[in-house]
């Protein structure tokens, strides 16, 4: 008799402080949710966490802004980006696609919350098999309210995604006069039309045959990944090595091993959202969700005993070791990252905070007859910065030579291009050469006049000074 209600009470005790991972999945859905809808409206001095604006050639990034000419950074973000997958995957799997995944995150409100929750058109959360039947005509109305609050989330979903190119507040003035911007209304709803197709009805099949991280991520896997594993040690072995099912019963199952755990229940298959069997092994369609680890936790638990599904590693499995986290290939990857978060960082802490680009103009140089050369070039100023800003430059390197014009500052608001045509000049024999016309390196330091220590910029060109026997020829005797 005591033996009889230990185990309902041991099983009692072992579900007592047991969160589901599909609780804490929410969580992390939630707060993937609050901030990717949140940090475009967030703005320090103007500028946003991160934006890639299109339209006006610029990248925020860490609410510092930088301009077109400044998009070195690029390289460095797009490495941080392969090499966060290399080592998420690595590390954890399809971690990414079963508790970040936009793709997974919209099914959960389509399918949990919408059709299962509120609209009821699917009986239960732990069974994904089983479809709706649609010969009802309430399902049938059920479903196209469903479609139809989708559709709203997923316009929202799509505005989302827009504003990280195209910033909240030009958005919402752009949409007040579509007739003028209808590339981005057709983007808009080009992307909020396919939110709508892929959650309503292509589903978790993008996960499996569309994605392309399912199919990087077998090469990426290694012993110690860690995963969603079946523990067959304990279970007993369902399918073979080739994938074939070799027990379809529990006397079957006793007659391989008497003390396998497995209860045959399948409710790790019935609450898998891609379709697979776990106890299969390692398949390309698995996202982690850990939803069977959810389901096979309650029928163990209720016998007093552990999940046979867990979040572990095959190494972990075979040996009865830790898994190895710190192991070359991670090691490999953090280093990498390292080296390029360092990079960007470094790059970014020399922002310039004024652009100047010197372009010549197709005249090489003017000899006045005063004995002066005169050089012109276009220099393009722009302001990079939020306020206004009076801007003007100077040759560092060379006292012989001078400006003509401008002769003074001039202002820049913020935001905009400046075209100015300079002239430099000098009235001294800067060289004697008589084969061929001598250009001369100077360095051109640019500022603003109002902040000369945080606003500079130097830039390298040339002065061409004539070829001797020319300049004599044009001179007064």
């Amino acid at each position: 008799m005591a033996t009889a209600t230990a185990k309902p009470n041991r099983a009692k005790e072992y579900l007592k402080n047991w969160v589901p991972y599909r609780y804490k999945r929410y969580i992390v859905f939630g707060l993937v949710t609050v901030i990717s809808l949140v940090l475009p409206w967030i703005r320090i001095n103007g500028n946003h966490f991160f934006l890639l604006n299109f339209d006006h050639k610029q990248l925020h990034l860490f609410f510092v802004r930088f301009d077109m000419q400044e998009l070195y950074l690029m390289p460095f973000l797009l490495w941080i980006l392969f090499f966060g997958i290399f080592f998420i995957t690595t590390l954890g799997g399809r971690v990414w696609c079963g508790w970040s995944c936009p793709q997974t995150i919209f099914r959960v409100i389509y399918r949990d919350l919408i059709e299962t929750k509120l609209l009821h058109l699917r009986k239960r959360i732990s069974n994904k098999q089983i479809e709706p039947d649609m010969s009802k005509p309430e399902n049938k109305v059920k479903k196209l309210i469903a479609i139809l609050l989708w559709s709203v989330l997923a316009f929202i979903a799509a505005a989302d995604f827009i504003w990280y190119f195209v910033p909240p507040e030009d958005f919402f003035q752009y949409i007040q006069d579509p007739a003028n911007h209808t590339i981005l209304m057709g983007f808009w709803i080009g992307t909020a039309l396919f939110l709508i197709a892929d959650v309503v009805f292509i589903k978790e099949n993008f996960c499996i045959y569309i994605c392309p991280y399912a199919r990087v991520q077998s090469v990426l896997y290694d012993e110690d990944t860690f995963q969603t594993v079946y523990d067959y040690k304990r279970g007993g072995r369902i399918y073979d090595e080739h994938g074939n099912l070799i027990v379809h019963n529990k006397k079957e199952l006793k007659a391989q091993k008497e003390e396998a755990e497995c209860t045959l229940c399948e409710s790790c298959v019935k609450v898998c959202p891609t379709h697979i069997d776990i106890r299969k092994g390692m398949q390309l369609e698995c996202i982690n969700c850990l939803e069977c680890a959810d389901a096979c936790t309650k029928v163990m638990g209720a016998l007093g005993k552990e999940s046979l599904v867990r979040w572990t590693s095959y190494h972990a499995l075979e040996t009865g070791e830790k898994t190895r986290v710190f192991r070359f290939r991670i090691i490999a990857y953090i280093v990498m990252l390292t080296i390029a978060f360092v990079a960007l960082f470094w790059m970014g802490s020399k922002k310039e905070h004024m652009l100047l680009n010197i372009n010549r103009t197709s005249q090489l140089y003017k000899i006045e007859p005063d004995g002066r050369v005169k050089n012109t070039y276009v220099f393009l100023f722009q302001n990079t910065e939020n306020k206004k800003h009076k801007y003007y430059f100077e040759i560092v390197n060379n006292k012989d030579i001078k400006i003509a014009r401008p002769s003074k500052p001039f202002s820049v608001i913020p935001g905009k291009k400046v075209k100015k045509v300079v002239i430099l000049y000098t009235d001294k024999v800067l060289v004697k050469n008589t084969q061929k016309d001598t250009p001369i390196p100077i360095k051109i330091k640019a500022y603003a006049v109002d902040d000369p220590k945080k606003i500079v910029v130097y830039r390298d060109t040339i002065f061409v000074f004539p070829r001797w026997d020319i300049y004599q020829k044009h001179i007064k005797k």
